[in-house]
């Protein structure tokens, strides 16, 4: 039997100016890919360009987080956006993270909506193939990261690009697979030793457990641990120890990290 692996994903370089948040240098200590700010929702040039730098000196692989035009919203709040508008702005994102990125040595190998654009395209048609057509006009080998099921993958998978289905270490999940909104109670998840559980059993089993205790399959790739809540580098390295103890690889879904 092959030994399992799994990819850690973080959203990375989203302070602003003297705004902090987050601990960018220890969660590179042991996430294998970032998902890095563009500008748009989060992060200024300096905090972006240090973050890539940080990533290289990792061996993490670096991936353009992007989000509407929306710093004042932290990229949360939806925006009714043409399609042709909106491929511009994901477009703009992902090459100036690309530029970034190639500076320090790297380049940007996967794309992942941020925040509400990626809450949208889980079923906005529109939305979905207007981040599809950015990344396909940019470069079509690189991946898209998103949730297994959702209108983005299926109509990136259509387009011919490569998709990674990924899942939340610390979000409680509907029975019908989705994203408990933040807005309720028990949404997100605060104690590392059970979300370090929960993760196991994802990459093991392939399930979790939905919010009403319902079993969900999942098929996920990638586990995303959030970088901006509280004990966030704390939690991260719960999961890692906690695969690692299981016998799970952790090794990036596109090159540049292999822990």
């Amino acid at each position: 039997m092959s030994q399992p692996t799994i990819d850690l994903n973080s959203d990375l370089g989203e302070s602003y100016g003297r705004w902090r948040l987050g601990d960018d240098a220890a969660l590179l200590s042991v996430v294998t890919s970032a998902n890095i700010a563009c500008g748009f929702h989060a992060g200024d040039p300096t905090t972006i360009r240090s973050a890539c730098r940080e990533a290289v000196r990792n061996g993490v692989a670096i991936g353009a987080q992007v989000g509407y035009p929306d710093l004042l919203g932290f990229g949360r709040r939806f925006i009714d956006m043409e399609p042709g508008e909106l491929t511009d702005a994901v477009l703009y994102q992902i090459a100036a993270l690309d530029g970034l990125a190639r500076v320090a040595g790297s380049r940007v190998t996967y794309v992942k909506p941020h925040g509400a654009l990626y809450n949208t395209v889980v079923h906005h048609e529109e939305q979905a193939a207007a981040v599809v057509q950015a990344v396909r006009e940019y470069d079509a080998s690189l991946p898209l990261l998103g949730l297994p099921g959702s209108v983005l993958l299926k109509s990136a998978t259509e387009a011919g690009l490569p998709t990674v289905g990924e899942a939340f270490a610390d979000r409680a999940y509907t029975r019908e697979g989705t994203l408990v909104s933040r807005r309720e109670a028990g949404a997100v998840l605060h104690d590392p030793d059970e979300v370090a559980r929960r993760v196991v059993r994802m990459v093991t089993d392939g399930e979790v457990l939905a919010i009403d205790g319902t079993p969900v399959r999942l098929a996920a790739e990638s586990v995303c641990l959030h970088g901006d809540s509280e004990g966030a580098v704390a939690m991260a390295r719960a999961v890692r120890d906690a695969l690692t103890a299981a016998g799970v690889r952790l090794r990036a879904f596109a090159p540049g990290a292999d822990h």
